[in-house]
């Protein structure tokens, strides 16, 4: 088995941590390499691995030996950062959403493909069980037609540089929608012809929305309406939810993604807790990009998946600024008024 070297860029994103420690267990992988202008952050990682190679400034990491760089940077960075690497000949697994708008997400595809990378958008909610179920029973048509979706992605405000406009572009509209989002145009096989929503922000005192509702046609003729909000208090047993109700012609299909979970009880957290005991997802995504890497096949949510659900959401706010619906082409672009 070859071993597949990867550098982290960024651990801006709570979920860089994670993955790095994902990657730490898997059989051939090699962490050769950490960059993150602020030290302090990945000090811990860095002392307990001397191996590991530390740079400030990512451009020199990717100047490694590394085969491929995960990206865990502020949202408004993932275009600059991706195109660099995907320059420097190395795979990019980039988190989500992959860009701000369509113009520079295309810069991301177009600079992977021509330099004959892998761009995988970090959608891990793809590789729950109970999604993957759902989607082969919409295959099978065991509901028929599908008319109709109500979903969710609630989750806990995440503060820092999440609610800084300037660095992640949106608040939870952006942050939470695209998740639900890409598991419907997974799911239906078809794209979104028109986004309407609306946003607030009533939960906390922040200069982004803490609450987006969005209501999206596809072209197959289903609709559907997505709760994307950061309603979710500390209180709250778990940190969110990803739900969808499926309603189709000959029946309905309810998914709870993070269903697989025992009630906790503690006296040391002071409040019942959620434990989920099911699939992690994280570890498979992180398997699939390393897999892809390893044996040179396409990934299995790419650089075009990402576009499409964060077109989606960047329409979205268009439609907020208009106070109407938007229709998006073929190309998940909105007519500029």
């Amino acid at each position: 088995m070859s071993t597949v070297n990867i550098g982290m860029i960024s651990f801006a994103h709570g979920h860089a941590a994670g993955i790095y420690r994902l990657l730490q267990n898997i059989p051939g992988v090699q962490v050769t390499a950490i960059a993150d202008e602020n030290e302090a952050r990945v000090r811990d990682y860095l002392e307990e691995a001397p191996a590991i190679r530390y740079y400030a400034d990512y451009r020199e990491l990717l100047a490694d030996d590394c085969d491929a760089v995960v990206i865990c940077s502020e949202n408004i960075r993932h275009a600059e950062m991706t195109v660099a690497a995907a320059r420097a000949g190395k795979h990019v697994l980039c988190e989500k959403p992959l860009g701000l708008n369509v113009d520079e997400m295309e810069r991301m595809i177009q600079a992977c493909e021509e330099s004959g990378v892998r761009l995988m958008t970090a959608f891990p909610c793809r590789f729950l069980p109970a999604v993957i179920q759902a989607k082969t029973a919409l295959e099978r048509g065991d509901i028929g037609e599908i008319v109709a979706v109500k979903g969710t992605n609630r989750g806990t405000m995440p503060g820092g540089w999440f609610v800084d406009p300037a660095l992640s572009g949106g608040g939870a509209l952006l942050d939470h929608s695209v998740h639900v989002l890409d598991l419907l145009h997974w799911m239906l096989g078809s794209r979104v012809t028109e986004v309407y929503a609306e946003t607030a922000t009533l939960f906390h005192d922040i200069p982004v929305e803490d609450t987006g509702f969005l209501h999206v046609k596809f072209e197959s003729g289903a609709f559907a309406s997505i709760d994307t909000s950061w309603s979710r208090t500390r209180s709250f047993p778990y940190w969110g939810d990803v739900t969808l109700e499926i309603v189709g012609t000959e029946g309905m299909l309810s998914v709870d993604a993070f269903g697989q979970k025992n009630e906790v009880y503690s006296d040391e957290a002071d409040k019942a807790r959620w434990s989920y005991w099911g699939e992690n997802m994280n570890r498979s995504l992180v398997e699939a990009f390393v897999g892809s890497v390893r044996e040179g096949k396409e990934v299995p949510v790419t650089g075009r998946d990402g576009l499409r659900s964060a077109a989606v959401a960047a329409a979205a706010y268009e439609s907020v600024r208009r106070g109407g619906p938007v229709a998006l082409n073929e190309h998940g672009r909105y007519s500029v008024e």
